[in-house]
């Protein structure tokens, strides 16, 4: 496993969170509400990047969710210990070093903690969202029969092909993975070995091309760029829609 470049650039995007930091299971969460009424069973789960709940780009697509009628909510997986947001433009930080405390042994334990609470409160069925690094647990969690749909964009951390077959072989949720064409983590060449492996997989399968795009686009792309922003635009749109049909 490893990671890109471009999984610490990008740029932070303008806008006032309207969402509320709540504690679940012991563990920090930013939450959007719907404004309308919404099943009190179901929780979208947004997995993010490396930049974690912090990072205003995350908040604020945790916003937009809620404003489609999900409840959403972002658990601080990353021990209060995200990269910061200025590593974006241009600070020499090593995310290796970062990574060796912020593998899955040390951050799963939060996210099933949040899961565990939601049970206990009364949520029976959960979807999720990973960008970046946040899709490795979208995976795992397809893997582990918890998510009834899931939908990921630009993942990092895949073992590919093996975590493909396994998904085939293994995992019930519905599967959206939004690609582009700029991104050494999920390469041109991996489109084409998911799309075969994934051909006629029953419960769901879909993948998005971004063409001209990079890495990160979805979350911390350049929305000055009117091709950029109309591929953010057009992921979100695509996995809302995903998840009104699956979740």
């Amino acid at each position: 496993m490893s990671f890109c470049k471009d999984c610490i650039k990008g740029v932070t995007h303008d806008g006032t969170p309207e969402g509320k930091i709540e504690t679940i299971g012991d563990v920090e969460c930013y939450v959007g509400t719907p404004t309308v009424d919404f099943p009190k069973d179901k929780v979208l789960l947004m997995l993010t990047d490396v930049f974690g709940l912090p990072l205003v780009n995350n908040q604020l697509l945790v916003d937009d969710f809620a404003k489609n009628g999900f409840k959403t909510i972002l658990p601080d997986y990353l021990h209060g210990d995200p990269i910061p947001a200025d590593a974006m433009i241009g600070t020499n930080f090593d995310i290796g070093k970062w990574f060796a405390t912020h593998g899955t042994a040390d951050t799963r334990p939060l996210l099933d903690k949040v899961i565990a609470a939601l049970k206990a409160d009364g949520v029976t069925t959960f979807g999720a969202v990973g960008y970046c690094f946040g899709a490795r647990y979208v995976f795992d969690l397809a893997f582990d029969g918890v998510i009834s749909a899931a939908a990921t964009a630009h993942p990092s951390l895949l073992q590919v092909p093996a975590d493909f077959e396994k998904y085939v072989a293994t995992a019930k949720a519905p599967l959206l993975i939004n690609s582009c064409t700029f991104d050494s983590q999920f390469p041109l060449e991996v489109h084409a070995q998911a799309d075969k492996i994934f051909e006629g997989f029953a419960p769901g399968y879909k993948r998005e091309y971004f063409e001209g795009c990079t890495h990160g686009f979805a979350v911390r792309g350049d929305l000055s760029d009117p091709k950029v922003k109309a591929a953010k635009e057009g992921a979100f749109t695509g996995t809302v829609e995903w998840l009104i049909k699956y979740l």
